[in-house]
């Protein structure tokens, strides 16, 4: 695929009115020192399912869930969530990046637990609804500044039987973030756990709360030993690279093929999925989804962390029980593929490249 840079003084021209425009309507917030936390804004977005249907969802200013005290969510767990992001692009749209694909994933996830799937028309129209009534909080370009989305379905009926609940809520709200990493992006320190992050047959590849709940010790004994993650490895065998507690991994060999591990137990990232299209058909490079053992990733060139809150994260080193696999790229700077890789996704999040067909979902 040809990639095709936006650049021109009539293309910038008609951002910067836009952005003119939209920044007339902006809440007073220093964009600039915003966190990766949670900022109330005006409104947000709610549905319930009972009697076995949905109602027709409502925009609400409330921010508070009440619950009954035996909610299905409170004594069994069930529960899931996704995560994507609103911004302003180059040329002054607010848009989204592939939501269809955070509408799928949360469909077949709800069926897993046997909660009732939101119906994914619904789910964009939510979005829709939600970005609009929250306008003004979404962060100007260049800012580094997002406005990040939280929906969540979980059993707001009451059980005490080990048994699904009899009634649910999806509720999607957003609030507006900072970049993931403060102080730019800079290799991490990762450390292999000796804790397995999901079963062979268990809920490995949906995004369920249970699963980020488990992966809160583990994650917190690297932190407390100098890490910034953790490797987790394959429970079956031990011997595999599946992920870290919340994103996927990418490998570049030493002759620029883009590797990524295969597995039943691995989330599907959309950013992954992403950023391997765009390694094949704008970089031209080759590409490989399989099995990755762990003693192989001494021999890979660069490594990286992919998911929506930084896009890629450079690894620089990854200690094991063995010792530490130190990356090539360093401990100072992404490598030079996956900074390829990271300018050319966010180029086109931000439509300083043109995007595959589907992937920019304009709301403003």
């Amino acid at each position: 695929m040809h990639m095709k840079v936006y650049n021109s003084p009539q293309h910038m021209h008609t951002g910067i009115l836009r952005q003119k425009e939209q920044s007339m309507e902006k809440k007073n917030i220093d964009w600039g020192s915003l966190g990766f936390t949670y900022t109330k804004t005006d409104s947000r977005y709610v549905s319930y399912w009972k009697n076995n249907q949905w109602d027709d969802g409502a925009m609400v200013e409330d921010a508070m869930v009440t619950i009954s005290e035996s909610a299905g969510v409170l004594q069994y767990a069930q529960t899931c969530f996704e995560g994507l992001k609103a911004y302003t692009t180059v040329d002054g749209r607010v848009v989204t990046f592939r939501p269809d694909l955070n509408a799928q994933r949360m469909y077949d996830t709800a069926k897993r637990l046997l909660m009732p799937s939101f119906p994914k028309e619904r789910f964009i129209d939510a979005l829709d609804q939600l970005v609009k009534a929250n306008l003004a909080y979404v962060p100007p370009y260049g800012s580094g500044a997002t406005l990040y989305i939280r929906p969540f379905l979980f059993g707001s009926g009451p059980v005490i039987g080990v048994a699904p609940a009899p009634e649910y809520t999806f509720r999607m709200f957003c609030t507006p973030v900072g970049p993931y990493f403060k102080s730019g992006i800079k290799p991490l320190r990762l450390q292999v756990s000796e804790y397995d992050r999901a079963a062979p047959a268990g809920t490995g590849h949906i995004k369920a709360g249970l699963n980020y709940a488990m992966s809160l010790y583990p994650g917190h004994d690297a932190h407390e030993k100098g890490f910034s993650e953790n490797l987790y490895l394959d429970a079956a065998t031990r011997t595999n690279v599946e992920e870290t507690g919340g994103a996927n991994f990418i490998f570049v060999t030493k002759d620029n093929k883009v590797v990524t591990p295969k597995s039943n137990t691995i989330l599907p990232s959309i950013t992954r999925r992403s950023l391997m299209h765009v390694a094949k058909e704008y970089l031209h490079l080759e590409i490989e989804e399989r099995e990755v053992p762990l003693e192989e990733v001494a021999s890979f060139a660069e490594g990286g962390l992919c998911g929506t809150a930084a896009v890629i994260s450079p690894i620089g080193s990854i200690t094991t029980k063995d010792g530490v696999i130190s990356f090539p790229s360093g401990m100072e700077k992404m490598g030079p593929v996956t900074q390829q890789l990271y300018d050319t996704l966010t180029g086109i999040q931000m439509g300083r490249i043109e995007a595959p067909e589907g992937w920019i979902h304009t709301i403003a």
